[in-house]
């Protein structure tokens, strides 16, 4: 493709390469195939000249281009493609899911002259029809041998969508007897608000009122949620995990479970604890997940849903934009105290 500046007598068939106004007003937007009512427009308004834009045998043109890029994308990760005009496609969630980025292979991708994408960060939960990613070829045309090289690149999937099915989720609430009214219903409703926007249709709950031998009693719940099929076990408390050896830790070991991980870089979010037992997965959340501010579980909650167990490497590796509330005031003092 070669832009140059051209008199109107040989313009016609190029793409125009500017926006033409004349008292004020925009006549011609850039990109247009420049036919007779073009030229005279440009005639009308005393040009002489006009930048142009004029495609090879070997180029492809901008909507062309984006399009089959796109259905490379849209194909390798299972997502919607919805094209539009000036070189532009969108790629769309088909459905409650999380996006995973393949940082590499889209840094490849945008690596190649003229072509780039822009993605939501990956891990990150989407819903039905959200967009998941923009792409934008930015000249006029691309060179088949461009277009060839993008289409394998986004065939390795640069981004892909895993869709979240229904989990059966529990919530165990535990802490004094007295305090059953004040803990449940908070808890219970902002975990609730959560796993509904991620496609979950229930969330199962028991509070244990803690007593005389408090790891037992925690203990016992957690191995009867586990022993019943609970595939995804959130444990939160009247005091948040502070420790590898404190009471949730302890009482998951005792129902026959192993701790991952205690403690998070993230704030809101640093008391979190992760476990599992065989293919269930257990998730301390610390007290911040009362607030319905963004904290350390939205992080998570997706992955946990698709059945992944975290490391501790993974939970690490949050520490990197782990400050979600800079300003310090997203969460109420009583939540913010359990972070």
């Amino acid at each position: 493709m070669k832009f140059e500046r051209v008199p109107l007598g040989t313009a016609e068939g190029h793409i125009l390469g500017h926006n033409v106004s004349y008292q004020g007003r925009r006549m011609l937007k850039k990109g247009r195939r420049l036919g007779a009512r073009e030229l005279g427009v440009l005639a009308e308004a005393g040009s002489e000249y006009v930048y142009v834009a004029k495609l090879g045998p070997d180029d492809v043109a901008e909507d062309a281009a984006a399009l089959r890029i796109g259905r490379a994308l849209a194909s390798s990760g299972g997502v919607l493609l919805k094209p539009a005009y000036g070189g532009r496609a969108s790629l769309l969630a088909p459905g409650h899911g999380v996006l995973e980025v393949a940082r590499e292979t889209l840094l490849e991708l945008n690596l190649l002259d003229g072509v780039t994408l822009a993605t939501l960060p990956g891990g990150r939960a989407v819903g039905p029809s959200q967009a998941l990613g923009t792409l934008k070829v930015i000249p006029f045309a691309l060179p088949e041998a461009i277009v060839v090289a993008a289409e394998a690149v986004a065939a390795r999937q640069p981004i892909s969508f895993r869709p979240l099915a229904p989990r059966r989720v529990t919530l165990i609430v535990s802490g004094a007897a007295s305090r059953r009214e004040k803990l449940y219903e908070p808890f219970r409703l902002s975990l609730g608000e959560r796993l509904s926007g991620l496609g979950q249709p229930s969330l199962g709950g028991v509070y244990v009122a803690l007593g005389a031998d408090p790891e037992s009693e925690l203990a016992l719940a957690i191995a009867a949620q586990l022993d019943a099929g609970v595939e995804l076990l959130i444990v939160v408390g009247e005091t948040a995990t502070m420790d590898a050896d404190d009471l949730a830790p302890r009482a998951i070991a005792r129902a026959g479970g192993t701790v991952d991980v205690v403690g998070a870089p993230v704030f809101p979010g640093n008391l979190l604890l992760l476990g599992h037992r065989g293919s269930a997965l257990i998730l301390g959340a610390p007290g911040c997940v009362r607030s319905r501010a963004r904290n350390v579980v939205d992080l998570i909650l997706p992955r946990l849903l698709l059945g992944q167990r975290l490391s501790r490497r993974d939970v690490a590796e949050l520490g990197q934009a782990g400050l979600l509330d800079e300003g310090g005031g997203g969460n109420s003092p009583e939540a913010a105290a359990d972070d």
